[in-house]
């Protein structure tokens, strides 16, 4: 019999996902490398990756721009995701970070546990 595992996302087709990967960019390997500890740090994100540099291609101020950037992946329970959002705004050296996320559907129990377990507050 396989290992089960347990939904991370909605238990019926309305309900909200119980797990996020949030994602952001940034110009520079050192902001990336910045905002991926301190999210961390704050217990907003259980984990956060970063890499790069990836080529990115997009509109800006009625033009198309290119750049080289660096991706940052965050995980983190999907209550956290309002805080974790406010806390890159705040942050982000650009004018209009990318700040969007993507429901986890599903996920090895112990990793799930432990996603929920890191960004507890401590007190």
């Amino acid at each position: 019999m396989p290992p089960q595992r347990r939904a991370a996302g909605p238990d019926s087709a309305t309900a909200e996902p119980r797990f996020l990967q949030v994602q952001t960019t940034t110009d520079s390997r050192a902001e990336a490398v910045e905002l991926a500890q301190a999210a961390v740090e704050a217990r907003l994100a259980a984990c956060a990756q970063v890499a790069g540099p990836i080529a990115s291609t997009y509109w800006w101020e009625d033009g198309i721009e290119r750049a080289e950037e660096w991706l940052i992946m965050l995980k983190l329970p999907a209550d956290r995701y309002d805080d974790l959002a406010s806390f890159l705004s705040e942050r982000h050296s650009y004018d209009e970070p990318e700040i969007i996320a993507t429901a986890i559907v599903a996920g090895a129990p112990s990793y799930l546990d432990w996603l929920q377990e890191e960004t507890r507050p401590r007190q």
